[in-house]
């Protein structure tokens, strides 16, 4: 059986195909009684009006594409949310995609979403996509990178300071006394977990004896943030850091567990007592864990908000200036990083 169409409800109504098409757009237009002859004509047959297929005859959607490198990471996930609200107040609607720290993946949704003629583009990238990123501007697809400062005035951005925020965690560490720290994280790629370690070094760099060991990690996960723990845990306590600095709260809880828990029944470590443990992002979960993560809070909703206004200020005047909104990090103490005794 074939889909019905408009055509089909216009005949079942009686009606133009032009009055049709006023009662799914504009029903102002139309009297009651034809607007509920066609009503109840679609309700028969079953209509779906094609959505998509008037987006691309009108030029858009009222569609925002976002892209995140991790949707499991609660940092992303409020991203998200703040986005949805705000784009909401303008009419829009929000279609998450999850490149998952790949390039491949990433390169598949701006496929996806520059066919759909989306309103926007708002995107954390795992690379330089500038030049993607220009040619869809140019085809009438505006963007705004997100947790990522744009490097020039090309593109609008909303971002943290990752490199003060990697500075703020190693200074803590190193103001508890702490003196060999590991960095955990990577892939080294991502701009954000490179901006963190250059911010840590810099801190370590102006301490006598203070040392960053960078333990890189394929990805900012629980998992590979749990191996690295392991790693650790497997060395001999003479040979292991006395602080690590996780790239995200992810990585961080991976590591707090593989400590907290010896896989062969062997002694496990003490934190922070025997290592202090730091990680970024402030998620929920970092206050509930076992040991309560300290961590370097970032504004997520807001940063999702900014974005959008950013991407509706471009799309009312493509010519105005981009603009970078830059948010501070702020120093979260908990537990995980509570001085020696």
């Amino acid at each position: 059986m074939s889909t019905p169409s408009v055509h089909d409800v216009a005949k079942s109504a009686g009606v133009s195909v032009g009055t049709v098409s006023n009662v799914l757009n504009h029903p102002h237009k139309v009297s009651p009684a034809t607007v509920k002859r066609v009503q109840k004509a679609i309700e028969a047959l079953g209509f779906v009006r094609n959505d998509a297929a008037r987006q691309l005859r009108v030029g858009h959607s009222q569609t925002i594409g976002l892209v995140v490198l991790d949707v499991r990471n609660p940092f992303f996930t409020d991203i998200a949310r703040g986005a949805e609200d705000k784009a909401a107040e303008g009419g829009l609607t929000v279609t998450l995609g999850n490149s998952d720290e790949s390039s491949e993946r990433e390169a598949k949704y701006l496929d996806l979403f520059e066919q759909q003629r989306v309103f926007g583009v708002l995107i954390s990238p795992y690379g330089d996509i500038s030049a993607r990123l220009d040619s869809m501007r140019k085809r009438g697809i505006p963007s705004v990178l997100v947790d990522r400062e744009s490097p020039n005035s090309t593109f609008s951005s909303v971002s943290v300071d990752d490199i003060v925020g990697g500075r703020l965690a190693a200074q803590h560490l190193l103001d508890i006394g702490r003196r060999r720290i590991a960095f955990v994280g990577g892939p080294m790629a991502i701009r954000q977990v490179s901006d963190r370690l250059a911010g840590a070094q810099s801190a370590a760099d102006e301490v006598p004896n203070a040392q960053i060991e960078v333990i890189e990690l394929d990805a900012l996960t629980v998992i590979a943030g749990r191996d690295a723990g392991a790693m650790i845990l497997a060395r001999a306590p003479h040979e292991r850091p006395d602080a690590i600095f996780a790239a995200n709260d992810l990585v961080a809880m991976g590591v707090l567990q593989a400590l907290l828990m010896s896989s062969d029944g062997g002694p496990s470590v003490r934190v922070p007592e025997d290592i202090a443990l730091i990680g970024y992002d402030d998620i929920d979960f970092a206050s509930a864990a076992v040991v309560p993560l300290s961590s370097i809070s970032q504004p997520s909703a807001q940063m999702g908000q900014t974005a959008v206004e950013l991407l509706l200020n471009e799309a009312a005047d493509p010519s105005a200036d981009r603009r970078k909104v830059v948010f501070s990090p702020k120093l979260v103490v908990r537990e995980s990083t509570a001085s020696r005794l």
